[in-house]
């Protein structure tokens, strides 16, 4: 299967590799990231899982998050695009910025791009994002890129706000 890779103005929206373990560790050791994923004790192992399972989620579903690499430099951003696993209510437009790059509209860069191959390439006839209510900077992104808070959605045993995207 081949993974549709992009550009934006600053970023690359590519598939996931070995190499991108280590940074996602250290983005799920990050302060912030562990107040909002209950990420505390995540080891190298379980970062390599996880990005399996995104790789696994684009072959049974056809699309899924995207690394993102900063063009200029080639550094590791983070990560963005759709998510949709068994048994929940919509696909999400989801998002997570390493601590350097938090604050500079990349989370938004790459959300939008994400939504637009989600409505206009793949049809999908809603997406939401699923917001931890403690995220409130995820919450602005969503705001940012025009989305309605429309009710709660329990995921993994906490209510989180769902923002619905508009389709332009």
């Amino acid at each position: 299967m081949a993974f549709p890779e992009f550009e934006t103005e600053r970023l690359r929206l590519r598939q996931w590799r070995e190499s991108d373990v280590d940074p996602f560790l250290d983005f799920y050791r990050d302060p912030q990231s562990v107040a909002v994923y209950d990420s505390g004790d995540v080891t190298r192992s379980d970062v390599w899982r996880r990005i399996g399972l995104f790789i696994g989620h684009w072959t049974l579903r056809g699309f899924g998050p995207w690394a993102l690499e900063e063009r200029a430099s080639g550094k590791f951003v983070g990560h963005s695009g759709l998510w949709f696993p068994d048994g929940w209510g919509d696909p999400e437009i989801g998002w997570g910025i390493m601590p350097e790059f938090r604050g500079k509209g990349f989370a938004r860069e790459a959300a939008e791009r994400a939504r637009q191959h989600g409505y206009r390439t793949l049809g999908l006839p809603r997406l939401v994002s699923y917001i931890n209510p403690s995220n409130t900077a995820s919450q602005r992104v969503a705001e940012k890129l025009g989305a309605r808070r429309e009710g709660e959605f329990l995921l993994h045993g906490t209510h989180h706000h769902v923002y619905l995207h508009s389709q332009y």
